[in-house]
């Protein structure tokens, strides 16, 4: 008889093998006769645990947007040079979770929609609770920077070809990524302009009485 613990490590399994497929080839592209025989089960068994290949993205994509966020969201705290640290070595060990990101969220589909919206979802929460914790500073508009932060963080991973290019690599390796993370950082906590000039000037751009007189 199969036990509880098998059943979750056969499902992570399936899960795993799709994310890796789907990022290979894409949804439409891959079949579930291909994800069993990367799993070692039959096709029965995924729908069995997952309904339907649409099920089945859609635990693909829980477990990578849980995998991202949480990251995100435990880097503040007291373990968190130990934690950056983990991440950076592990950052070549993620391809098959880029390549299916990379892939899922280009598509022009509903569920495409769904996977950027529980990034957009979990960046906005992340913001709110960073902000009322004195992390991050007060926004004019958290929805607007939410969904900014969301874009920014997930256009590396659509354009990391590019990305890697620019430094000279071919693929996102640690190195890339060590050298990108202070010069990041810096931008977020230190800002870009040395002044509040065009801050002011797009203030007084958007005002009402500058809309009134167009």
């Amino acid at each position: 008889m199969r036990s509880a613990s098998d059943d979750l490590t056969t499902r992570a399994r399936i899960r795993d093998a799709a994310v890796a497929r789907f990022g290979q080839q894409g949804f439409a592209g891959t079949s579930l006769r291909q994800i069993a025989e990367d799993a070692g089960v039959s096709a029965a068994l995924i729908l069995h645990h997952f309904q339907s290949k649409e099920g089945l993205r859609e635990a693909c994509d829980a477990h990578v947007v849980r995998t991202f966020l949480s990251e995100n969201e435990q880097m503040t705290g007291a373990d968190a040079s130990r934690l950056m640290r983990d991440a950076l070595n592990s950052v070549e060990d993620r391809g098959a979770a880029l390549d299916y990101l990379s892939r899922m969220l280009v598509d022009d589909s509903p569920a495409s929609d769904n996977l950027f919206d529980a990034f957009l979802a979990g960046t906005r929460t992340m913001l709110r609770e960073q902000i009322a914790a004195g992390i991050m500073r007060e926004q004019t508009d958290v929805e607007a920077t939410a969904v900014y932060l969301t874009l920014y963080g997930l256009g590396p991973v659509i354009l990391r070809r590019h990305l890697a290019r620019a430094f000279g690599e071919s693929t996102l390796t640690t190195s890339l990524v060590e050298r990108s993370t202070i010069p990041v950082l810096e931008l977020f906590t230190h800002g870009l302009y040395a002044d509040e000039r065009l801050l002011t000037a797009a203030k007084e751009a958007l005002s009402p009485s500058n809309r009134e007189a167009k």
